[in-house]
């Protein structure tokens, strides 16, 4: 029973890793922000996992948050806001899919080797779920790096976001007061953002930074 309880813990843990390589992938928009809300219901999973083998109640209240705002609210309301801006569809990148991809894949593995390393004397159960968390936040990281668009760079902090919260309900749960904070937070800031989305939207007919960039060096 402990190993099948383990074993299920890390599936999703993985699932999660291989939704953000998903999430890398993609070339379009509106598939970009649909595996994102894949990707907060496979968190709500795991989240759902922990919170029934540590006998943690409050879990299950993460859980919903993530289920509702990451993968209902936040989602639907990005593919509104793509539609009614008309922003152009394609996930523009600094560099191509493929290096993307092999720079994610270093970035897992050296994930797992320093996260093994450094928690040693923590339990099995937390080590490999801490390892998963850092892939996923290294992994966000990397999209908001490797993207151009301001939209998938949202994305990619989101994903983020995720880890942090994978990782916390990993080492054995964080104080639901915490919980709801970091959800109203991550609310407000895309609440924010699309404020900014659209004032710029107006104001420079585009969200590509790199032709924002273009256009303020033809103004100095």
């Amino acid at each position: 029973m402990d190993r099948m309880v383990f074993d299920i813990a890390h599936l999703l843990a993985g699932g999660l890793v291989l939704v953000s390589f998903m999430m890398i992938y993609q070339e379009r928009l509106g598939a970009l922000i649909r595996v994102f809300a894949m990707h907060a219901v496979v968190l709500s999973l795991s989240v759902s996992w922990q919170a029934w083998t540590q006998d943690a109640p409050h879990l299950y209240v993460t859980a919903a948050i993530a289920l509702v705002f990451k993968a209902v609210v936040i989602p639907g309301a990005l593919l509104r806001i793509i539609r009614r801006m008309g922003i152009h569809r394609e996930v523009e990148t600094v560099v191509g899919s493929g290096l993307t991809m092999l720079a994610g894949m270093g970035l897992v593995a050296m994930s797992i080797v320093l996260m093994l390393r450094l928690t040693e004397t923590v339990d099995a159960f937390a080590r490999e779920d801490l390892a998963f968390a850092l892939s996923v936040v290294l992994l966000g990281l990397l999209m908001m790096v490797t993207r151009r668009n301001a939209v998938s760079q949202v994305v990619g902090f989101m994903s983020m976001e995720n880890g942090l919260i994978l990782a916390a309900t990993g080492a054995k749960g964080m104080p639901l007061v915490v919980e709801i904070s970091v959800a109203f937070s991550v609310l407000i800031a895309f609440i924010v953002i699309g404020v900014f989305l659209f004032r710029i939207r107006e104001r420079f007919d585009t969200i590509d930074l790199g032709a924002l960039e273009e256009y303020r060096g033809e103004n100095q």
